[in-house]
């Protein structure tokens, strides 16, 4: 099934592969893409933004783009990407107005995530070409408060003829065909794609959002703070989760552990608890209790697949 954003982003299928953070990287991204959907890459803290890109488009001649995080300045990183051949620009959490131009001026198209429909009107008038709506079922960091049902027609009655994409608690066939319903063009998903066979998370961590029920990702205002502070999200409840609560919740500064090293990167470095740091490959320590982002949808993401086969079965109602 093709809809008008399909037609516009220049793919077959109407499903995006969330930024994952540093879990959404080339071959992850190509592989999507591969299949007819489009793959996204995690350009917000890369060292080589050109590397990246220049990888993806090596692994793929399909549509992909890559996700910029407006927490932190990216001009120099969109420059560098845009260099480099992206086309496809995703921004979140901030304003796109100063990177707007810079995108079309390069030929390139921009999506924008926002959580409500003021918001979304904000964006198309600095000329965002695709909203992505997400609701606060979605893993990892949270844009909003306003659930996926409401927001998606709010936000597609606020910017139509604009294209939307929904995000936020879509985990199946069933959930795509759900927010197209609604009027959203296109599912952008997430917790599913940390499945993916070509996905590099660390086992421990994949047995945990197998073992999930949708009860299990708890939303969390400031817990897994370092790296990036006051950003609400959302991950499965775990040992460190635990024994803040137990704690009575203290804020920053008062936490129960805070500090400790509980595990090392694949690269040697310290993660430290309370860390935004996601556990990949190579990642050694306490996994357990480390940041296991995920969405309410994790219910359905229950076994280990090939990128392909997992947008296969996304669309197969379509």
């Amino acid at each position: 099934m093709r809809t008008g954003v399909c037609e516009l982003l220049g793919i077959e299928q109407p499903i995006v592969q969330a930024p994952i953070g540093p879990a959404a990287v080339p071959r992850l991204a190509a592989a999507v893409s591969d299949a007819g959907a489009l793959g996204l890459l995690s350009l917000t803290w890369a060292a080589d933004v050109a590397s990246l890109v220049g990888q993806t488009a090596a692994l793929t001649g399909r549509p992909f783009g890559g996700n910029l995080v407006l927490a932190w300045d990216q001009h120099r990183r969109l420059d560098t990407a845009l260099g480099a051949g992206l086309r496809i620009v995703s921004l979140a959490w901030g304003d796109p107005a100063p990177y707007v131009e810079a995108i079309h001026d390069a030929g390139a198209l921009v999506l924008h995530t926002v959580a409500s429909a003021e918001e979304a009107r904000r964006a198309v008038a600095c000329g965002v070409d695709v909203i992505v709506a997400q609701g606060w079922e979605a893993g990892g960091h949270v844009w909003g408060s306003v659930a996926t049902l409401p927001l998606v027609p709010a936000v597609v009655d606020a910017v139509a003829p604009v294209p939307v994409i929904a995000a936020g608690g879509i985990g199946d066939a069933r959930g795509v065909a759900a927010v197209l319903a609604l009027g959203a063009q296109a599912a952008w998903l997430g917790t599913r794609f940390l499945l993916a066979e070509e996905t590099p998370v660390h086992e421990d961590y994949r047995r945990r959002l197998i073992a999930a029920a949708e009860t299990d990702a708890h939303w969390y205002a400031n817990l897994y703070d370092v790296g990036w502070p006051d950003a609400p999200h959302r991950a499965i409840g775990n040992s460190t989760a635990q024994a803040w609560e137990a704690a009575g919740q203290p804020s920053p500064g008062r936490r129960p552990g805070e500090g400790d090293e509980i595990a090392r990167s694949a690269g040697g470095d310290p993660v430290v608890r309370y860390s935004s740091a996601l556990p990949l490959q190579g990642t050694e320590g306490d996994i357990e209790a480390l940041s296991l982002w995920a969405g309410q949808s994790v219910a359905f993401a229950n076994r280990v697949q090939p990128a392909a086969e997992i947008v296969a079965e996304l669309t197969s109602r379509l």
